[in-house]
Order: C-alpha cells, then sequence, then structure tokens
C-alpha cells in the first residue's frame, strides 16, 4: 500500500516500499534521496523530479564484467557507486522511472539486496508525478553533489543464480515466477535478444508483470496482489522470480512483498541466463501440469 505523509519528526519515516507521489512532494524538503532509474528509451530523458540523482542500470550500476545484461554488481562496486551518488546509511530513498513502474523495482531490489531498508517506490514514477502538476526540471548530465557514506551489508539470499532456480523448480514449497509476457513463456513471440531459445523452465508459472499493474504504471492494491500471486502460486509462500534481464522480476518482488509475501528471491541472470543454448532444460506450450498452481 502506498505511505501516507506523516507529520512532525517522523516526517520522511517510509511505512512500506510504495510511496504515492502526494506523500513525496510533502517530503521534499526532509532530505529524501531520490533516484531515476529509467533505462532503454527512457535512460537520461529530459526531465526529472527536482532534485533527482541517476541510478544507472546500464551503467555503473551493472555488472559489465558478465556478458549477462543488467547483472548485479559486486559488493565494492555497488558501494562506491552508491557513495559516488551522495548516499548515506541514514538516508530514505524513492526510486522512480519514467515508464510508471518498470526499472525503478529493480533498483528497489538491489538498494534492498545490498541492505538499505528505508527504500520504496514511487507508484506510477515520472508521469504521475507530472499529472499531479508537480514540478519537474532539467535532467543534468550526471550527479555532482557530496559524497555519502553508505556501507552495504549484502543479503545474499535476495539474488539468486541458476542452481537456486533450478533447485526451486524442484521443491514443492517454492514457485518460479515468469514475469516475462506470456507469449515469450510459451515461446510463440521471439525473444528480443539474439541466440537465446524460446519457451520458459519446465515448472516455472507465467505472471506477466502487466496483471499485477493498473493503468498508468501503478501498482494494485494488495488485496488484488495477493489473489493474482495465489492464483499462480497456490498455497506456496516461497517465491522465486525470473525475466527476461532481471529488471521485470523485480516487478513482482515488489507486488509480492506489497502482498505480504516474505520468502522472495529474484534470478539475476533470469532467461538471458537460461535461455542460453545449455543443458538448462526449456519447455514450450503450455503443459497440463503448469496450467495451475500447484
Amino acid at each position: 500500500m502506498s505511505a501516507t505523509a506523516p507529520e512532525g519528526p517522523t516526517a520522511a519515516r517510509l511505512t512500506g516500499p510504495l510511496v504515492d507521489v502526494h506523500w513525496l512532494a510533502a517530503q521534499r524538503e526532509e532530505g529524501v534521496v531520490v533516484f531515476d532509474a529509467s533505462v532503454g528509451a527512457h535512460r537520461g530523458t529530459a526531465a526529472r523530479i527536482p532534485g533527482a540523482r541517476p541510478f544507472d542500470l546500464d551503467g555503473e550500476l551493472s555488472d559489465h564484467s558478465s556478458a549477462l545484461p543488467h547483472t548485479m554488481p559486486g559488493v565494492q562496486q555497488f558501494t562506491e557507486a552508491l557513495r559516488a551518488l551522495g548516499v548515506n546509511d541514514t538516508d530514505t530513498v524513492v526510486v522512480y522511472d519514467a515508464r510508471g513502474i518498470y526499472s525503478s523495482a529493480r533498483a528497489w531490489w538491489m538498494l534492498r539486496t545490498m541492505g538499505l531498508d528505508r527504500v520504496a517506490v514511487l507508484d506510477g514514477g515520472l508521469p504521475a508525478w507530472a499529472a499531479a502538476g508537480h514540478p519537474v526540471e532539467p535532467t543534468p548530465a550526471r550527479y555532482d553533489g557530496p559524497r555519502g557514506t553508505f556501507t552495504a551489508r549484502p543479503r545474499p539470499a535476495l539474488t539468486v543464480d541458476a542452481d537456486a532456480v533450478a533447485a526451486a523448480l524442484a521443491d514443492p514449497a517454492s514457485a518460479v515466477l515468469d514475469a516475462r509476457t506470456r507469449e515469450r513463456y510459451l515461446g510463440t513471440a521471439p525473444e528480443p535478444r539474439p541466440g537465446l531459445r524460446a519457451g520458459h523452465m519446465p515448472g516455472s508459472v507465467s505472471l506477466p508483470f502487466g496483471e499485477i499493474q493498473r493503468d498508468g504504471g501503478r501498482m494494485r492494491p494488495p488485496n488484488e496482489l495477493r489473489t493474482a500471486f495465489e492464483t499462480a502460486a497456490g498455497k506456496r509462500e516461497r517465491l522465486y522470480f525470473s525475466c527476461g534481464s532481471g529488471v521485470t522480476a523485480c516487478i513482482l518482488a515488489l507486488g509480492a512483498t506489497l502482498a505480504g509475501y516474505r520468502e522472495l528471491a529474484v534470478y539475476d541472470g533470469s532467461w538471458s541466463e537460461w535461455g542460453l543454448p545449455s543443458d538448462r532444460p526449456v519447455a514450450t506450450g503450455q503443459a497440463a501440469d503448469e496450467s495451475h498452481a500447484q
């Protein structure tokens, strides 16, 4: 659920992983760090929320020593990037993107993985901010403010590899949810990245990220989110998320958190890794035992 604006000394206190534009507008003088985590065509957009800093998932906040896109950087690289962006351990952070909620959820999950608890996603992102009549300003080339003192406290269980996902697929207490479009999951639509096989991990369940959002890139309310995840995962409470490159999987992680799930992990390599030619199994179509949650 979205946070409401508290008063007095608790002005910048988050009450959940999602805030609305009214909450953020009320906190702009309270030292909240705002990140623009837009990617692709929206990266470096001409306008930003005043004072927003670039959380560059295509740049220094991915591990470019990996052949896979958007790979989680190591602790040292992440710490240096956050300090260079002026983040302190005591800061409250809000992340948005220019599509509504898309890549901002990835930045939120990465920050949580590195131990920052006071972090939230802006519901509806930059479009919602502008639609509410709040000001924007030109986006500078880079952040040039003071360095921060952020120190990573990694939570490695929040981001997992292919072996952990393979184990989850064999675990009746776990569900692996695929955030890609249903056509890509079924293998009836081509993968946008060359060289990848079409289809899905056998035993995984399709839950396209758009199905847990409303128009305008806003998250559905918690009761609707819970219904969506229970329809996909049944009674299983341990959830793993995959997508094309580990970005929209984090939208599912955000939705599951809002729905009250706690045992969650994102597959960092996602289909960009699993779909490569290898002995990892791939299925196409919809098998009878995959059409309903276990």
